[in-house]
């Protein structure tokens, strides 16, 4: 059965839309979803959103679904081996990384930096603050405002956790040539300056 430039069951399939290549596994199909893994189940999603929602643009989804999910590994991969068994979160990391390489910054600007809300740094600056990584200090034209700053305990500890975490990304980077390793990131790079990425940061 072929849905819409989709392999379905293991029969052949058209090119996608405008000419692009479909992957050989998109919209794979299986009686037993249960058996997929978390990145495998891309391929049954597809399919199966396919035969529902026939007008769907399987390759955007596909694009999404891998992005999103990948991403997903990565911060799980991350997390669990290098950050958590240091005693904090993947949010405590990137706080303590922004401080890192850009200083001490108010509150707001290391949330916008790091891609979190002002809510959510401020939660994480507190433990940070307890374990002696993190101060915070009053900013004397806004009584509303503070600025954090690494103390030295803090620079220490997330330099040698990104030095872990480095291994990690080198890790994942191994399974790419330089070559596919540049392509990749220019390719992200064209997405993250996109229209629809600019509307996003609009309503951050």
């Amino acid at each position: 059965m072929i849905v819409k430039g989709l392999t379905i069951r293991g029969q052949a399939s058209p090119p996608g839309r405008r000419g692009e290549p479909v992957s050989p596994n998109l919209g794979r199909m299986t009686d037993r979803p249960a058996d997929l893994d978390y990145l495998s189940f891309v391929d049954y999603a597809i399919g199966k959103t396919q035969a529902e929602l026939p007008a769907t643009d399987p390759v955007a989804m596909r694009l999404g679904l891998t992005l999103h999910r990948l991403a997903g590994a990565l911060v799980y991969d991350w997390e669990s081996t290098v950050h958590r068994p240091r005693g904090w979160s993947w949010g405590g990391f990137r706080v303590l990384f922004v401080l890192w390489l850009a200083g001490p910054l108010e509150s707001r600007h290391a949330a916008r930096l790091a891609g979190m809300s002002r809510a959510a740094v401020s939660a994480l600056v507190k433990t940070l603050e307890r374990d002696g990584l993190v101060t915070r200090t009053p900013v004397p034209h806004d009584r509303r405002a503070v600025r954090l700053a690494l103390t030295e305990a803090g620079h220490t500890a997330v330099t040698d956790a990104y030095q872990e975490h480095n291994t990690r990304e080198q890790a994942w980077a191994a399974a790419l040539t330089p070559a596919e390793q540049n392509t990749l990131i220019g390719l992200l790079e064209k997405l993250t300056t996109s229209p629809a990425a600019a509307a996003a940061q609009r309503l951050a």
